[in-house]
């Protein structure tokens, strides 16, 4: 496999950034280039990535004999952003920044995951069959974390109904979603469909990312393992396997306002069923309920305050005359 790329994005998490760097020195196959964009833009993260970049170097090699475009041979890539652009923004100057120094293929990860030592080997064997694949991951506690795999073009919502169990002689499941907590695409992917849309800010940027893709090739879920959350999350369990995450009203105001992104991208595709949308608006209030009252305790008025003022920006968003969809780089 040629020049993989790893990009991770991090936001005033040192300590997590340390954890998963250490374990990207673990891997048995090493990373082309590990390109890490710092939301914070600090002093404290510029400095654990240079060490990071010396560790590896002195491990692995620098990336070539010559310098490249930007004057450097070193295998980490500290990329600061001016402000706060939210995981969106930070995955879209990620994988801009990796493509343009020359990745061919990117893995994308948050900074409170940690990689498996062969997670790079178990994507490199797939990467023969898929130019995009989502392996499995671990949560905190060691256990499995599950993944809704589809994504409900008529209704706007994660398929409820999506399976998480592997039948024998079930090599993979496809997908039309990606995450971006271990996603893994290739360049031509990239060249097809554009950078990751920096406007979601945060939320269901990744799930389109995949849902594109899947326009274009397949899309699939691997039943291995490549990596694991290093973070604890309040949940509440639903069934065996689900759980309901704990998120903020400022998350709230994103998982409604970005589904105004969801349908443009849907109307250019001929996917967007306007009454079915409308339904999985409703579904969308009342998840976002159900959370605040089971998982967060937060407040339903607040909470609800922000579900409205994102549907209100989701209407403006499917009005905008001027809006236009990420162009591919190809």
């Amino acid at each position: 496999m040629r020049r993989p790329a790893i990009v991770i994005v991090t936001y005033q998490r040192q300590q997590l950034l340390r954890q998963v760097l250490d374990s990207i020195l673990g891997l048995t196959t090493s990373p082309w280039r590990v390109v890490v964009v710092d939301n914070e833009n600090s002093a404290e993260t510029e400095r654990i990535v240079r060490e990071f970049g010396e560790r590896a170097d002195a491990a692995w090699g620098v990336t070539s004999s010559d310098p490249d475009s930007e004057g450097g041979v070193s295998r980490a890539v500290y990329d600061p952003m001016p402000e706060n652009t939210g995981g969106s923004g930070g995955f879209s100057e990620g994988v801009r920044r990796a493509y343009e120094l020359g990745a061919e293929w990117f893995w994308v990860m948050d900074d409170d995951v940690t990689v498996l030592p062969e997670g790079l080997d178990v994507l490199e064997r797939w990467s023969r069959e898929a130019e995009v694949v989502m392996g499995q991951r671990r949560d905190f506690d060691g256990g499995h974390f599950y993944w809704q795999h589809r994504f409900s073009t008529t209704l706007g919502i994660y398929n409820p109904f999506s399976r998480d169990r592997w039948h024998p002689g079930e090599r993979f499941k496809l997908c039309n979603v990606l995450c971006f907590e271990g996603g893994f695409f290739s360049r031509s992917v990239v060249e097809k469909i554009g950078l990751p849309d920096a406007r979601f800010f945060i939320y269901l940027d990744d799930a389109l990312y995949g849902y594109l893709a899947s326009k274009v090739t397949d899309v699939i879920y691997v039943p291995d393992y490549v990596l694991s959350r290093s973070r604890e999350i309040p949940n509440q369990g639903i069934g065996s396997v689900r759980q309901l995450n704990s998120a903020s009203d400022m998350t709230r105001y994103y998982i409604t306002r970005n589904r105004g992104y969801l349908a443009r991208y849907f109307q250019v595709y001929g996917d967007y069923r306007p009454v079915g949308f409308a339904v999985g608006t409703l579904l969308t209030f009342a998840k976002e309920f159900a959370r605040i009252l089971m998982v967060d305790r937060g407040s339903v008025v607040s909470g609800t305050k922000r579900l409205f003022a994102g549907w209100r920006e989701q209407r403006r968003i499917q009005k905008d005359p001027s809006w236009e969809p990420m162009p591919p780089l190809a």
